[in-house]
């Protein structure tokens, strides 16, 4: 009998064309994945990006400077935004509509004059009486008692710019970093000044970041730098020089409609002109600032800044709070208003410059100069305590830390001071010292039941 031959048919040629087809599209988009996400500095498989930012690098550090160094880490995914941004090119025909226009016919009207110090020096009861602004004829104190040191040139470009945002570092305290992701008209519409000292500005000497044969004018990247002459005018405390920039940004800046105050210690990861319109415009606010990430009550920060060391002068501490008390503040978690905390970050401040924002700015600066430059301790008791009331968007810690980078302070400065500086400088640092240990109230004799902020302590422990 014959047998029967069994035959396998094999695909079609097509079919194992079609199929090394897929096999190779699959392989080719693995490792197109694996590279992107390898590559991509936000380690994101896809993030939408609202326009198309500039590519070049706006400035080439030495080395030695080490400007990216100690970023502090963060538990946010970069690849999801909690804050939405609009068209860039929308966006910037609107706000440059909105800078083109007039300004308001209602202006503030400071007191003028001469005074011991930059910012008058005024009582508590003069500050506060200043707190309830109905009658816009009425000057307000808001510094400037003394002439700031800022030359001529530096002072009529400051007079042109519509939009700023600014900078500050003293005492070589930090780094300048360069902003992130600007769009390409960006650099043309808005103003960046980084404000600075002699010894930040000697540092830079010294790490070649700025020449010494440089003209005056002096330039890092998107920033133009604002040298500030050592002078009898300012603070002994460079933190308090620091805040006449932070807060008085409306003074150094007449003709200014918005300003976006960044920290030092922050990088700017976000247009700024996206930033404004998305946390200002948008939501029709005067002032936008981040919630603090701890604390929601203005004494636990109080608490901290104590137990940290963050301000020396403890006794000085409990008085400010002592005085606030007097004056009636009291813990967030007993009062019923449109805020979600009475403590913020104020690392990064955004302003729409007009009469709530400004009297807010004048009025918290007063009350850092009458006791220190920790500003997130008189924030609530100014914001709620001020009339005409200003508009504020509070907005989330995860939104701070889409926007910004943030770094540790200088770990280790230059030396690049002469002796003379040296010396002047251990002499403000042993009146410093003193001021710290000075003794305003016996330790021993104060107790919750004689505090006037007996209510607020027991009202916030429960």
């Amino acid at each position: 009998m014959g047998k029967f031959i069994t035959t396998r048919l094999s695909p079609p040629l097509y079919a194992r064309s079609k199929l090394l087809c897929f096999s190779l599209l699959y392989l080719f988009s693995t490792i197109f994945l694996f590279l992107y996400v390898s590559l991509s500095r936000n380690q994101c498989i896809f993030r939408y990006s609202p326009f198309d930012p500039i590519q070049a690098k706006l400035f080439s550090y030495p080395s030695s400077y080490g400007e990216h160094k100690y970023a502090l880490p963060t538990h946010r995914s970069s690849c999801s935004s909690p804050i939405f941004f609009s068209d860039y090119w929308t966006v910037l025909k609107e706000i440059q509509s909105i800078l083109s226009g007039s300004s308001p016919k209602e202006n503030l009207r400071y007191i003028n004059g001469k005074s011991e110090s930059f910012g008058g020096n005024f009582s508590t009861q003069k500050r506060f009486s200043y707190f309830n602004h109905s009658n816009i004829d009425v000057e307000v104190p808001c510094g400037f008692f003394r002439d700031f040191p800022v030359s001529n040139s530096d002072r009529v470009e400051m007079e042109k710019c519509g939009l700023v945002v600014a900078s500050a570092i003293f005492n070589d305290h930090d780094k300048i970093r360069q902003p992130v992701g600007l769009g390409v008209k960006t650099l043309e519409t808005v103003c960046f000044y980084m404000f600075i000292d002699d010894k930040t500005l000697n540092s830079l000497f010294h790490h070649n970041v700025i020449l010494k044969n440089n003209p005056s004018d002096y330039r890092v990247g998107a920033w133009r730098i604002i040298k500030i002459s050592k002078s009898e005018n300012l603070y002994l405390n460079p933190a308090m020089n620091g805040v006449i920039p932070k807060y008085l940004i409306h003074r150094l800046f007449p003709n200014s409609k918005f300003s976006i105050w960044v920290d030092a210690k922050i990088q700017l990861m976000i247009d700024p002109l996206l930033l404004i319109h998305s946390m200002l415009v948008v939501p029709e606010v005067d002032m936008a600032i981040s919630k603090h990430p701890f604390f929601v009550n203005t004494m636990e920060e109080a608490m901290a800044t104590a137990r940290w060391k963050k301000w020396g002068d403890v006794d000085g501490l409990r008085i400010q709070m002592e005085t606030y008390c007097e004056h009636g503040l009291k813990p967030w978690s007993s009062r019923k208003l449109p805020y979600p905390t009475d403590v913020p970050d104020t690392a990064l401040i955004l302003r729409r410059h007009g009469i709530r924002s400004n009297l807010f700015s004048c009025f918290m600066f007063n009350e850092l100069e009458a006791f220190n430059p920790r500003d997130q301790l008189a924030f609530a008791f100014v914001r709620d305590h001020i009339n005409p009331k200003v508009k504020m968007n509070m907005f989330e810690v995860e939104v701070f830390e889409q926007v910004v980078v943030e770094y540790r302070h200088n770990l280790k400065k230059i030396e690049t001071s002469t002796y003379e500086e040296q010396e002047e400088e251990q002499k403000q640092e042993s009146l410093r010292t003193i001021q710290k240990r000075r003794k305003w109230l016996d330790h021993e004799s104060w107790s919750l039941n004689r505090s006037s902020c007996k209510n607020y302590l027991t009202d916030m422990w429960g």
